[in-house]
């Protein structure tokens, strides 16, 4: 086994227009694990990715990508949109995962689903909500995080419809900024919720500020992952989430 491969191979579906998706995992990436990309569609790259887009993506057929992605036989198989089964509600969510586990062989890990595996982790009920989407996404978000008994105190949003690209080109002072609205007394963690915004490179700073865990997307993904790869060690940097112990 070298440092880059040798111990777990995680294929990851990624939105064909997503930048930030596949940097997050290079810095979450333990030693020994090698990462697999395969991009997917089923929706516009010109259109605001409004809840009938990210509707769309969700149901959109995965087996040209799934199956390039099996041609590497990866251990752990990750969904990399959040918004494509928060739009679709947590059944839809833990379905898409046991048919791509299904079909793979792979045990998969989906980012909303991964979102609810780290509370629950964490044992958290209670949540500020921040995100780059639009307000009806939005709701949606927190009617998927009410029914897996998670309730959202205060959320926070950009205040713009971003197109596709918008959501990815938010510096991180700007994500820091939009977790820091989404602080409220009585929650007990921060939610960053999007693949494709940076907040993997502001989680130890926000968590600094506000004395409490920040869970991202990507970072919940990862967490997930490592767990079922049997990848115990702790990973400093990025959240109290990933220093945690897995086994």
């Amino acid at each position: 086994m070298t440092q880059s491969r040798g111990r777990a191979r995680f294929g990851i579906l990624v939105p064909f227009t997503n930048t930030n998706l596949e940097p997050d995992m290079a810095l979450l990436r333990p030693d020994g694990v090698s990462m697999h990309i395969a991009r997917m569609g089923g929706y516009d790259q010109d259109e605001i990715p409004d809840a009938d887009q990210m509707h769309g993506l969700g149901a959109a057929d995965l087996d040209e990508p799934l199956h390039l992605l099996q041609g590497v036989r990866p251990d752990v198989i990750l969904y990399g949109c959040t918004s494509a089964t928060l739009t679709h509600g947590p059944a839809f969510d833990r379905a898409l995962a046991e048919r791509i586990k299904t079909d793979s062989g792979a045990e998969t890990v989906t980012a909303a689903g991964a979102l609810v595996h780290a509370l629950q982790t964490l044992g958290v009920t209670r949540i500020g909500f921040a995100s780059p989407y639009v307000s009806a996404i939005n709701d949606l978000a927190v009617e998927f995080l009410a029914k897996t008994g998670v309730e959202t105190l205060i959320r926070s949003e950009v205040g713009d419809d971003l197109d596709n690209y918008g959501q990815g080109e938010l510096d991180p002072q700007a994500v820091f900024d939009l977790g820091l609205a989404a602080d409220h007394p009585e929650a007990r963690a921060i939610v960053l919720s999007c693949t494709d915004m940076r907040s993997v490179e502001i989680i130890a700073r926000l968590e600094q500020a506000v004395g409490k865990p920040v869970i991202t997307s990507n970072q919940a993904m990862a967490y997930q992952a490592m767990q079922l790869a049997g990848i115990g060690e702790a990973l400093p940097g990025y959240g109290q989430l990933l220093q945690r112990e897995r086994l």
